[in-house]
């Protein structure tokens, strides 16, 4: 079983947050929220394993110490 790999791992990632963010611009909020889904999906497909998309689910829905 793999295992949910939260170190940095994204070459240039502030590069691919402002793709990100350009892939957003102009959009609705609800063209927006479509677009994440749309977007968690495919990556969700791409990882596969449904015991790392669970423990991805479990640490995105924890809320930081605080909020």
């Amino acid at each position: 079983m793999a295992t949910l790999n939260t170190a940095p791992n994204i070459a240039d990632p502030d590069d691919f947050y402002a793709e990100l963010l350009a892939a957003h611009d102009g959009l609705s909020f609800e063209e927006s929220a479509a677009l994440n889904a749309r977007l968690i999906l495919l990556l969700a497909n791409h990882v596969g394993d449904r015991a790392v998309l669970r423990e991805a689910l479990r640490l995105a829905a924890a809320r930081p110490p605080g909020a």
